[in-house]
């Protein structure tokens, strides 16, 4: 990579890393703030379980797609030592073109889920947040993590 490619990627790396910082601090916060609520005062905060969920959904399907880019998947490289470099080549674009294969097919079912329950019109118990928006986010994020995956088979390495 260039110079110029990997301070794109420092700044794009930082600023994820401040979003999913700041997220989980507000999750931390809300969960104190419920349970001193809950126990000391007998009034938990209403809706603190939901809106803990609907962030907790946001940080790992927004994680995804810089998971995927920075190749940080788990891996078992026990095979790699038994091939030559140009084995490892051709295993790490098979296993890029696999990993695409299924963020597109859960794209897909995701997607047809999302519409499901836009069309019912599902909501949270208590707040009545809306959950179609945030299973349309879980597919594209999904989405772009495939593409991602596709960008890797056809990079030069």
């Amino acid at each position: 990579m260039t110079a110029p490619d990997q301070g794109w990627k420092r700044h794009a790396d930082s600023l994820l890393g401040v979003a999913a910082s700041a997220i989980l601090l507000a999750m931390m916060f809300l969960t104190v703030v419920d349970v001193v609520a809950r126990y000391v005062f007998s009034r938990p905060v209403r809706g603190a379980f939901e809106v803990t969920e609907l962030m907790l959904l946001v940080l790992i399907f927004a994680g995804l797609p810089l998971v995927s880019f920075s190749d940080e998947h788990a891996v078992m490289d026990f095979v790699d030592r038994l091939l030559g470099s140009r084995g490892q080549r051709g295993i790490a674009r098979l296993v890029q073109v696999v990993n695409a294969a299924f963020m597109f097919l859960l794209t897909w079912l995701v997607w047809r889920k999302a519409d499901r329950i836009w069309a019912y019109g599902d909501t949270t118990d208590v707040l009545r947040i809306a959950y179609g928006p945030f299973v349309y986010f879980m597919a594209l994020t999904l989405a772009l993590a495939g593409l991602i995956h596709v960008y890797k088979v056809v990079e030069r390495r």
